[in-house]
């Protein structure tokens, strides 16, 4: 990175016309080496509109996340964070079901996450984000035979994808391709899941199967959001309820199959150009993804020199975006769209004034339960089974 160069009190003075309504101090001085001006200081409160970052980085007002239009952005701001939770474990013998839908209305979001399942995969969500938290991608870490066996399963997908390759074809978004792919996926779905599942567990495979499925994208529509990301969370969480995933491999869960899960999402998104399923476009953190900001941003909490604003320097997202999947996501997004940084991504502008990863990570939490577990075009398509139950059931307990 460049040192900064010395400073030459020769310069020029006069940076830019005084604004027609400040109040000049009796002395002014120059904001860049303190000496004596002709005019006073730019205003502290320049929105910097043509330059992304400012030179002066810019005070975030209070929210420090600018939350998107349509938001109960004070409620979000208020509420609690969500805290990290033990994933209760089924007891075997076990029924396994095959997972339909239930959430249809706003009634049914409040239901949903008023309920313990709701607390519970949040928790498990929160549990991933503080294993990986101060490490990087390539620390060591427990890494079970199950787990090794997942990571090749999805290593699978990613080689499937090179034997599939895109059709010429006019429209630029949605590859048919992909629904080559996809058809793949579900027809030897189950196969994949029986490398890993011990024998007594192999049942299983009617429950876990949809959520797995699920997790890549729609054929039909050829898109991919947030939705399919929680589908997979919520596989994963399925396999912690079975007692397939411990909270030993957490670190392992996150640093090898999601880093894996991640990569196969993005060589999916670039072959085949998945439209983004239902993105908030320019207001979002990502027109496909949100838990790689949680668990990347854990990953920095109290890092020695890296802090939010450092997304803006480029040397530091080319030399450690390998090991920071934050810092992974904000190259990335860099290098696929065009323009001002601040305009294009105006929401991961104002998150990187906040003063601490530590921050940052609390609130993408409060904001993923808000922005993704409270919407319903998103949970509408989320799967209720045994392992991941809807509200009634536990009701239903309570009165048994």
């Amino acid at each position: 990175m460049e040192e900064p160069q010395e400073h030459n009190h020769n310069h020029n003075h006069n940076h830019q016309d005084p604004p027609k309504s400040s109040t000049a101090p009796l002395s002014p001085t120059c904001v860049k080496c303190g000496g004596p001006c002709s005019f006073p200081p730019p205003p502290t409160q320049s929105q910097w509109s043509e330059i992304s970052p400012p030179p002066i980085y810019r005070p975030i007002r209070s929210p420090a996340i600018n939350l998107p239009p349509n938001t109960n952005s004070q409620a979000i701001i208020l509420a609690p964070v969500p805290q990290s939770q033990k994933v209760p474990t089924i007891s075997l013998p076990h029924t396994f079901q095959s997972p339909s839908k239930k959430i249809q209305s706003p009634d049914d979001i409040r239901r949903f996450i008023n309920s313990d399942s709701s607390k519970n995969f949040l928790g498990f969500v929160v549990a991933l984000s503080e294993s990986i938290r101060a490490h990087k991608i390539s620390d060591s870490c427990h890494e079970s035979t199950t787990l090794k066996n997942i990571v090749s399963v999805i290593e699978s997908l990613v080689h499937w994808i090179e034997e599939i390759p895109p059709v010429q074809q006019s429209s630029r978004y949605g590859n048919i391709s992909y629904r080559t792919w996809h058809n793949r996926l579900v027809e030897n779905s189950e196969n994949l899941m029986l490398q890993f599942l011990p024998d007594n567990l192999k049942s299983s495979t009617v429950e876990i199967v949809p959520y797995f499925t699920d997790s890549f994208g729609n054929s039909s529509r050829i898109d991919y959001g947030t939705g399919h990301e929680t589908n997979f969370a919520a596989w994963l969480y399925c396999l912690a309820r079975m007692g397939i995933i411990e909270e030993v491999d957490y670190q392992a869960v996150v640093s090898r199959v999601f880093v894996k899960y991640i990569e196969l999402m993005r060589k999916l998104q670039s072959v085949y150009n998945l439209e983004p399923a239902g993105s908030h476009g320019v207001w979002g953190l990502d027109d496909y993804h949100f838990l790689p900001f949680i668990f990347g941003s854990s990953q920095l909490i109290d890092h020695k020199y890296m802090k939010p604003k450092s997304i803006h320097n480029e040397d530091i997202l080319e030399n450690f975006s390998n090991e920071y999947m934050y810092l992974s996501c904000i190259l990335l997004i860099k290098k696929v769209k065009k323009g001002l940084f601040a305009e294009h991504s105006p929401l991961l502008d104002d998150i990187s004034g906040v003063p601490n990863w530590k921050k940052v990570n609390s609130g993408l939490l409060k904001m993923y339960r808000a922005e993704v577990l409270e919407k319903v075009p998103i949970m509408q398509h989320f799967l209720f089974g045994s392992l991941i139950q809807w509200y009634v059931f536990f009701f239903s307990s309570m009165t048994n």
